[in-house]
Formats: structure tokens, C-alpha cells, sequence
């Protein structure tokens, strides 16, 4: 098994191929974003990252924010969301909760305050259930700030929300009138 350096190692190099650009070890993936494990271990070994199955499958279950997901036979492995590329993950509308809630950096409030939450390069905007992870996702870009989302009235007036397998609630955008700063 890899050490957990070599595991984030591993794990940022699945989230660039798996969710942003797959030709940069040529692998394909299909429509809703599964491409075949044997196909991205070969190309992963080719790149200069050689891994076996079990560690893949280690650093699946290991990944804190649970950003991969194999098929229930394991021989097809994506990324649960987060993708800058085209793809249909399959998702089913969800009712969600009354609240949720959304990590930023205090450097983009006025952006957002003006304009809302836009999924800018992504599919979707990403919301979390809970401040301690919107807490956290606002870390990795500055002053933590939170934002919570009307979202049960933004349901109600006909936005779509959709749950992924790592519980990261998505939505196309946020209006300005359903966001309020929390922190």
C-alpha cells in the first residue's frame, strides 16, 4: 500500500484524469463518466504512476471527500462529481433540505453578492449539508467564508437539486436572493 503522501499523490492525479482531462494518459470515458479499471491502471502505469488494483481501490476508500466511485462489479471506476468536462452522471432530482451550504473565500463574496453562485468550469454548483465542510472547501482557497442556500425554497420554485454518491448536493446556480453569508 502507498504511503499517504503517495496517496494524495495518486488521488490529485485521479481528480485531473478522471474529472478534467482524461487524454492526458488517453483514456476515454463514456457518457456518464466511467471508464474501464483495467483501461486507467495500464494508462496510469504508462504515465509513471503504477498501481495495482487493491491500491486503487485503497485510495477510493481512503479519499476523504470521497471523490471516486467503482460500479457495483468494480470494473468501472468515475469521479462522483466535479467534472470540467461534458458528461451525464445520471443523477435523479432530489427534495433537498431546508438549508444548505456553500464554502467560499471571502476575496469572492462581492462577486457572489452580486452575480450569485455560478458553476463557472464545473457542471454544477456544489453545496455540502453541513458548515463543516463548507468550512473546510473555503480553506483551500483563502478566508473562510459561509454561505448558506435557501435551497428547500429554491426547490420550491422550481430550481432542480441533485445528490452525488459522496453527498455533495449539486444545482446549476444560485440566485443572489436565496443566499445569505452565515460566517
Amino acid at each position: 500500500m502507498l504511503n499517504e503522501k503517495e496517496t494524495t499523490r495518486v488521488s490529485k492525479f485521479l481528480s485531473l484524469v478522471l474529472r478534467h482531462q482524461p487524454e492526458t494518459i488517453g483514456i476515454k470515458l463514456d457518457e456518464n463518466g466511467w471508464t474501464p479499471v483495467t483501461d486507467l491502471i495500464e494508462k496510469l502505469g504508462e504515465a509513471g504512476t503504477p498501481i495495482d488494483f487493491n491500491t486503487l481501490k485503497d485510495v477510493v476508500a481512503t479519499n476523504t471527500k470521497k471523490r471516486f466511485a467503482f460500479n457495483d462489479t468494480f470494473d468501472k471506476i468515475r469521479a462522483s462529481q466535479g467534472h470540467s468536462i461534458t458528461i451525464e452522471l445520471g443523477y435523479e432530482p432530489q427534495v433537498p433540505p431546508e438549508v444548505l451550504y456553500h464554502g467560499t473565500a471571502a476575496k469572492h463574496i462581492d462577486s457572489i453578492l452580486s452575480t450569485g453562485l455560478n458553476k463557472g468550469n464545473r457542471h454544477q454548483v456544489h453545496l455540502s449539508a453541513d458548515t463543516t465542510t463548507a468550512i473546510n472547501v473555503g480553506k483551500r482557497h483563502g478566508k473562510p467564508v459561509v454561505l448558506e442556500v435557501a435551497a428547500e425554497k429554491m426547490h420550491n420554485d422550481g430550481f432542480a437539486f441533485f445528490v452525488s454518491e459522496n453527498n455533495v448536493w449539486l444545482t446549476d446556480n444560485v440566485p443572489i436572493e436565496y443566499i445569505t453569508i452565515k460566517s
